[in-house]
């Protein structure tokens, strides 16, 4: 595996894959979002209602004008009472405040449906990141846990906040702008919609390529995160051993890839944004042309020729509204891909469905015929069996690599055997719920790491609930409680982020504390 391939279940999504793969990965995504959606569909139905009754009443202007100057200016010229124009100019501004009323309600509930909708993604990954076993852990790398929880909920953000509305909007000016045209006259109408043709083939080829470009750009956005991150926290090691140039170069190459995809998608949109103005420039220069033949010869009016333009101006609009939705909706579609692939992975580590509970814990280990590997047909453990009676201590000593944390890990039940079993007094680990094996089984690994707070809060970690009494005795039980009496709050000392106001043999003392 290289180093910029994906370490989840998921591999990121791409055109090249086979449509057997593909097309479930996509489903999984719709499922999600539907899942997210399902509870306030009464609200997006109302939403949706809102927003087709803003769109009517925009589309109402155009016709307003047209009678405004066709039968409110001219009595006005002629000297007579300017009541119709009154009229015409009330309902406008009656226009204009359903437009105003209609869009305050959308933006304040859409919002609302919106945050709380990323509020429960959110939650549901951050769960069910937690949930995921070690050997998960151990493949996913901290960047694309960062990438998957920051950029991949806040593309799908975007698309709540603007992308939904946007497609409505354009959607429904496109169609009802469409049926008015004919309406108004039916020879300029089919003229305009003669140019449809190839909008229709524009915006086909930009969202073929657009759902290609936006898939790599999520991905080259992800990379920059994980080298950025890794790069970041493993900082003292990259300064000691002098890496710094070699995580530059490797940094300056991921990032000039992303560079390059992102101009990717500016080129596409070079091309896409001028051609929709185009085509909408040469038709309303022919509808002009056209149109003002015909007023010259008496068979339009000023009022219908303004109002035909003005639904003209509008149907073109969707166009550009289409094509950022289509950025956004590519952005979120391939976040939900891979935010769906990490929900639907399953943690290697299941409970039973019948677990057996623990009574009182004797402390009794041992290991029966036990054969493990982390890769097939590379055996860590290939057959051990090992008894370790209740109240002993052992050390496990052996070279790198022959399997001594791995023994611990698999007492902790990080990992399953591949086979044989590992008891405690006699009942097989597999048979316990993991909450009920951690509350005896504790694992302090070398590199002790401590969260942010302060020393009671660390050592309280495993039992929120341990009163300060208890704190202080599991302090000075291993000898933590010479050192913390001399820190400057004592246990309420702030160790900061990953402990690093304590040495390393204090924040040791520390974790033992803790366990």
């Amino acid at each position: 595996m290289t180093a910029t391939e994906w370490r989840g279940r998921l591999d990121e999504v791409d055109d090249d894959l086979p449509i057997d793969e593909a097309v479930p990965r996509r489903r999984e995504a719709r499922a999600l979002l539907g899942s997210l959606l399902r509870p306030y569909r009464l609200t997006v139905g109302l939403l949706a209602v809102v927003v087709i009754a803003e769109n009517a009443a925009r589309l109402s202007v155009p016709l307003l004008v047209q009678r405004g100057i066709d039968h409110g200016v001219p009595p006005l010229l002629a000297g007579g009472s300017a009541r119709e124009l009154i009229v015409i100019v009330a309902m406008l501004a009656g226009v204009a405040a359903v437009q105003a009323g209609t869009r305050l309600f959308f933006l304040n509930r859409s919002g609302r449906v919106g945050q709380r909708v990323l509020l429960e993604l959110r939650r549901r990954v951050f769960r069910h990141f937690q949930r995921l076993d070690v050997a998960f852990h151990d493949r996913y790398t901290s960047g694309r846990v960062v990438s998957r929880s920051t950029n991949d909920v806040e593309a799908i953000q975007d698309m709540l906040e603007t992308g939904f509305d946007s497609l409505i909007t354009a959607v429904l000016t496109l169609f009802g702008t469409a049926i008015l045209l004919v309406a108004l006259d039916v020879r300029l109408g089919l003229m305009c919609l003669a140019a449809f043709p190839a909008l229709v083939a524009l915006v086909w080829w930009f969202r073929n390529e657009s759902a290609k470009t936006y898939r790599k750009v999520r991905e080259s956005a992800a990379l920059v995160i994980v080298q950025f991150v890794e790069t970041m926290t493993g900082i003292k090691a990259v300064q000691a051993y002098r890496r710094e140039p070699r995580n530059q170069e490797i940094f300056e190459g991921i990032a000039d890839d992303y560079r390059e995809i992102n101009e990717r998608t500016f080129r596409l949109l070079a091309i896409f944004m001028p051609g929709v103005k185009l085509v909408g420039n040469l038709t309303t220069g022919v509808v002009l042309l056209y149109g003002g033949y015909r007023v010259l010869h008496g068979d339009m009016t000023i009022g219908t020729l303004t109002a035909f333009l003005l639904y003209l101006r509008m149907f073109f609009e969707p166009m550009q509204e289409i094509s950022q939705f289509f950025n956004t909706f590519q952005s979120a579609s391939s976040a939900l891909e891979k935010l769906a692939g990490v929900l639907a992975e399953k943690p290697g580590i299941a409970d039973p469905a019948h677990p057996v509970r623990l009574g009182e814990v004797r402390g009794e280990i041992a290991f029966h015929d036990v054969r493990f590997s982390y890769v097939p047909d590379r055996p860590v453990l290939p057959g051990l069996s090992l008894t370790v009676p209740p109240g002993h201590t052992v050390a496990l000593v052996g070279t790198t690599g022959a399997g001594k944390t791995t023994i611990a890990k698999l007492i902790a039940r990080f990992y399953d055997p591949d086979s044989g079993s590992v008891t405690l007094d006699g009942i097989d680990l597999r048979s316990l719920t993991q909450s009920g094996l951690r509350r005896h089984v504790v694992m302090v690994t070398q590199e002790n790491f401590l969260f942010s707070g302060t020393v009671a809060d660390n050592i309280r970690f495993g039992r929120p609930t341990a009163s300060d009494a208890e704190v202080r005795a599991a302090a000075a039980a291993v000898g933590a409680d010479e050192f913390i009496a001399t820190l400057p709050d004592g246990y309420d000392t702030d160790v900061a982020k990953r402990g690093g106001r304590l040495s390393a043999g204090q924040r040791q003392l520390v974790a033992f504390a803790r366990a």
